[in-house]
């Protein structure tokens, strides 16, 4: 079982253990459109209508939570340039580039497999 060391981190990370913050990364890169922004933004900085156009059929309203959350855990980076109108870009950072890859893998075998998959 995981415990907490006095840094409040964990000395064992089990993302099976019902209790472990593991569980909320797991379920925010899980998620179809932030494995797909992340894909997206492997290209590099990426403006918002770019991303909703790329990521066909992701609203508005999903897409800015999704980023968010991704912001949040440090996989992307937001960079606001003073123009008019606002100027704004999503980039991966360096923990967002290093989960990129497995997941264009996943991507990859969903695109290689689909015909198999009832």
């Amino acid at each position: 079982m995981a415990r907490l060391c006095e840094s409040q981190r964990h000395d064992h990370h089990d993302v099976y253990a019902a209790q472990c913050p593991c569980r909320d990364v797991l379920d925010l890169l899980a998620n179809k459109w932030s494995a797909l922004a992340i894909g997206a933004m492997e290209e590099g900085p990426q403006r918002f209508g770019v991303l909703q156009r790329r990521l066909e059929g992701v609203s508005p309203k999903v897409l800015t939570a999704t980023l968010r959350r991704l912001q949040d855990r440090g996989f992307v980076e937001r960079t606001v340039y003073p123009a008019v109108p606002l100027h704004v870009e999503y980039e991966l950072t360096a923990l967002g580039r290093s989960v990129a890859e497995p997941l264009a893998q996943l991507r990859g075998w969903v695109e290689e497999h689909m015909d198999e998959i009832a």
